[in-house]
């Protein structure tokens, strides 16, 4: 397997690992020397804070590309292979639309904070790294967005079932 296709498939739960661990044990640490110290930090918490922003839109494109997000599919048991696709397709182009509107003013909100320099209260570090999570996720969306589309109009043409992602519960 390439490498290419081992950050296709992968790179979303690397990602996802790394912001997890480093918000659990910058949480651990912060607890043992809140309790045990009776001193806390700034920059444990900021840490925390933003792991877990990046945490959530990572998390948002993992679920776009496993077809995770939450949805209504009652009707979808009803109908067709075919018309399952054209509203899975559907379903995508408005979410590719509204990705188009988030990543265009989230890009804003970066270029306005570099703009002015803005830095975080504790780590006094620039809030651009942080604010970058919004567009990233959303830049991650839209590439699992378009992957999506080329697997369902793959399933509209062939007549096959469309790609649903794994069911949590039947």
């Amino acid at each position: 397997m390439g490498l290419l296709q081992r950050i296709d498939r992968d790179a979303e739960r690397w990602l996802l690992l790394v912001f997890y661990v480093m918000l659990v044990i910058t949480m651990a640490i912060e607890v043992l020397r809140r309790e045990i110290f009776s001193y806390s930090s700034i920059w444990g918490e900021e840490i925390v804070r933003y792991s877990f922003i990046y945490l959530a839109w990572v998390g948002a494109a993992a679920a776009v590309k496993e077809r995770a997000h939450i949805r209504i599919d009652v009707l979808m048991h009803y109908i067709g292979p075919r018309a399952k696709a054209v509203l899975y397709i559907f379903g995508d182009l408005v979410m590719f639309g509204v990705a188009i509107i988030a990543l265009y003013w989230s890009i804003e909100t970066v270029h306005v904070s570099a703009k002015f320099g803005s830095v975080t209260d504790g780590l006094r570090v620039s809030k651009v790294w942080f604010l970058m999570a919004v567009p990233l996720g959303f830049g991650l969306m839209m590439v699992r967005l378009i992957q999506s589309f080329i697997r369902d109009f793959k399933s509209l043409r062939d007549g096959t079932p469309v790609y649903e992602g794994d069911k949590l519960f039947d």
